[in-house]
């Protein structure tokens, strides 16, 4: 994955569905393509946003995080501290 571009955190929220018309999300410093998903139309998914950095929030979900090997990774999430 080495190989992937790197997006802000500011432009990871640009992919939320509205703005662009990308649904992406991230977890654990990767980003995924979730746009085919029925389950993010619109770019929500129950009580979580496309757009956004989720590591922190799937401890709560009734899934594990094998649930990322279903999407294609687009890109690396940046880890600096501009966003």
């Amino acid at each position: 994955m080495t190989d992937l571009p790197t997006y802000t955190k500011s432009q990871l929220a640009l992919r939320n569905g509205q703005d662009k018309p990308e649904i992406w999300v991230a977890y654990k410093g990767v980003i995924y393509d979730v746009t085919e998903s029925r389950l993010w139309r619109r770019g929500q998914h129950y009580e979580h946003w496309a757009g956004q950095d989720l590591t922190d929030e799937l401890p709560d979900a009734p899934h594990t995080d094998e649930v990322f090997e279903r999407f294609k990774a687009v890109a690396m999430l940046s880890s600096g501290l501009s966003s």
